[in-house]
């Protein structure tokens, strides 16, 4: 920027922080940099948290960072530490638990006050610039004149946020039983909004991996009304707002109950999600509709989130700029109904009706956000048209729209790098493949796996991110989660065994760099990391599955794969070390329930072995089968599932349960029929 002096974010790679390298503010990245310069001078560090797309992150820089009397009194009476939270997550996650502990809530900006050495005293989100002006004014005049009080007090908090993260010892509560799990899902069923799927009452985030175990849920038990529950949120979310019609892909969370004004950020984690979640929902009930919400999603992140040098990018900012020029949030998706008229012409008074440009559809100051209540055949039959030429109509005018709004100012992209959604990613295109039968996704997951791949070193170490191509910072648990839970899923697609090697090469730097003796869970940061005011170990899911839950999942399946028993062991104690904390608060352990589901109802294997492998696992893996692995091999392999079982003359169908296997098949039919 032009006659701006830049601060020492300016050598950053993340888009966030550099978003702030020309701010007043005087910042500096987390790192023992800036611990020892707040030593040094014996001022309190001032760490503001928050991501790219955060639209309140916007507005608090706007008012307060880039204003020059603020950033004197944070210059003059702090050190100034921006954070990236998806840069930093172990960072993010420490002070986001001393702000609930101080204040009982959260969100970002995160922005926290503390002594020297990290030990927080203070905490808030947003705050307006006067406010913030007088908080800090206040808080440097408290450490300057009551330190010893403040030095307590912060000790006090940071014992605190410890206890909060103690890892749970092996209680020996045994593993979740079907009737504990019962009861959780039966407290859950209390909260289901009828009417629009998810959660009752407003903001509604997605939660897929709540629904992904109510999925499995529901088939396994044959709960009818769970069954209905999911896939009634599953097509309202397509139909609301959340999911952008025009170009594909769904937005963080709605701000309503009903999915209609959504928070426009868009997240690759939520997507890569999204897109297992609802082929998963094609698999189980047969719904034309998500196997397009799928194709729609593919196409959003091929289109929006590729980085050519491999891999994709984390986000879209949710602000961009309106008709006249300032940054607004929804800018780049809402519409005006005198626009979309002249857009569409002759087709505006149906596309009208199906998408309410009407009181129902309206957000606010005359702008509209699309949303729909029919599915197509129902809005087919209320136009008095054939489906097939409803969605031949249908597909033109939102080309036309999307034609239209490519013209506008494109929302903001974070161009990081990201190993653990690009891990999430792998999974999401290997279920697209799986259960819709999308070619290009399967091509894409390999891709994708080979330039994970390509980030690992030979002992399994991976980095958390990338920048230009070049691999930066340490892998955190959830990137090893994440990408051997998409190896996992692209051995499933390509029965290449390879996939299976490189995801026990990440379980084994896991085992080795994670781990504690004597401990079920395993640690967010490895050992190779410095040390912070907290070891941190993550079991709560959230719109993210806990790391150490998909662990735990991936130790089973590799347990299975490779014929190691102690793996499946450490998985169940894993599980069973946190089934006190899931008894108090179950909706928030999803991913466990799933597990715990896996491990209280027979799991099922399947290995087929010959030179037809491939073909019959996609005629079966493209059911809904969430209770059964799946492998394969079409020669002779050295994994324990394998082994004595090909015969070059034939391909023959494993139907097993814990090792335990019948007879060899030679038909999917058959092979169905011994499930039963």
């Amino acid at each position: 920027m032009e006659g701006k002096t830049p601060n020492a974010l300016i050598s950053e790679t993340s888009p966030y922080l550099l978003q702030h390298a020309y701010n007043p503010v005087a910042w500096m990245p987390w790192g023992e940099a800036a611990l020892q310069r707040a030593v040094r001078e014996n001022k309190p560090l001032l760490i503001s948290i928050g991501y790219a797309a955060c639209h309140w992150c916007h507005v608090m820089e706007r008012e307060c960072f880039e204003d020059p009397e603020v950033a004197e009194v944070m210059n003059t009476r702090f050190i100034p530490v921006k954070v990236d939270r998806e840069e930093r997550p172990d960072v993010d996650q420490i002070y986001m638990d001393a702000l609930q502990v101080m204040t009982g809530s959260g969100g970002w900006p995160l922005n926290v006050v503390a002594l020297p050495d990290g030990r927080p005293f203070w905490g808030a989100t947003y705050v307006p610039r006067e406010k913030w002006i007088s908080a800090l004014v206040q808080l440097d005049r408290l450490f300057r004149n009551e330190g010893q009080k403040v030095a307590d007090y912060a000790e006090n908090l940071t014992d605190a946020v410890r206890k909060i993260n103690l890892p749970e010892p092996e209680t020996g509560t045994g593993l979740p039983t079907l009737q504990a799990m019962e009861t959780w899902v039966g407290q859950w069923s209390r909260r289901f909004d009828p009417e629009y799927g998810g959660s009752q009452g407003a903001p509604k985030f997605m939660m897929p991996v709540t629904l992904r175990f109510l999925m499995h849920w529901g088939q396994e038990q044959e709960d009818q009304g769970v069954s209905q529950h999911v896939r009634n949120t599953l097509t309202r979310m397509a139909h609301g707002g959340l999911y952008d019609p025009v170009g594909g892909g769904f937005a963080r969370y709605s701000v309503d109950a009903r999915w209609h004004v959504p928070h426009f950020e868009k997240m690759l984690y939520d997507n890569a999600q999204l897109l297992g979640l609802y082929a998963q929902g094609y698999a189980r009930f047969g719904d034309a509709q998500y196997r397009q919400v799928v194709r729609g999603t593919i196409d959003f992140i091929y289109a929006e989130l590729t980085c050519p040098q491999g891999g994709y990018y984390a986000s879209l900012d949710a602000d961009s700029l309106d008709p006249e020029g300032n940054l607004t949030e929804g800018a780049y998706y809402r519409w005006r109904e005198a626009e979309l008229r002249e857009i569409l012409g002759e087709d505006f008074d149906w596309f009208s009706q199906v998408f309410h440009i009407d009181a129902f559809g309206h957000w606010e100051d005359g702008y509209y956000v699309l949303i729909r209540t029919d599915t197509n055949p129902e809005a087919a039959q209320a136009l008095g048209m054939e489906t097939e030429a409803f969605e031949q109509r249908l597909e033109t005018a939102l080309k036309a729209l999307a034609s239209h709004r490519s013209k506008r100012p494109r929302p903001r992209l974070d161009n990081k790098v990201l190993v653990s959604w690009n891990g999430l990613l792998l999974t999401g295109l290997a279920d697209a493949y799986r259960y819709c039968g999308f070619p290009d996704a399967l091509e894409a997951a390999v891709s994708l796996g080979e330039f994970l791949y390509g980030l690992m070193e030979p002992e399994g170490r991976l980095p958390h991110g990338c920048a230009s191509g070049s691999p930066k910072g340490n892998g955190f648990l959830e990137d090893y989660a994440a990408v051997m839970e998409g190896f996992l899923h692209l051995y499933t697609v390509t029965l290449d065994i390879c996939w299976m090697e490189r995801a026990k090469t990440l379980l084994s730097y896991v085992m080795d760099h994670f781990s504690e003796s004597g401990q079920a869970q395993f640690y967010f940061n490895s050992d190779q990391d410095p040390e912070l005011i907290r070891r941190s170990v993550e079991t709560a899911d959230n719109v993210i599955p806990a790391s150490n839950s998909t662990v735990a999942h991936a130790l089973v399946q590799l347990g299975v794969f490779y014929g190691e028993t102690a793996w499946i062991r450490r998985a169940e104690a894993m599980l069973g070390s946190v089934v006190p904390s899931m008894e108090r608060y179950s909706g928030q352990y999803a991913n466990w329930m799933r597990l715990g589901l896996l491990r209280a109802r027979p799991l099922r294997e399947i290995a087929i072995c010959g030179t037809q492998a491939r073909g019959l696992l996609a005629e079966i893996g493209n059911r809904y089968l969430p209770q059964v692995l799946l492998a394969g091999a079409e020669g002779p392999s050295e994994a324990p599932l394998f082994q004595g079982r090909f015969d070059p003359g034939q391909t023959r169908i494993y139907v097993c349960e814990e090792g335990s296997c019948k007879q060899p098949v030679a038909t999917v039919s058959e092979a169905l029929d011994a499930l039963a």
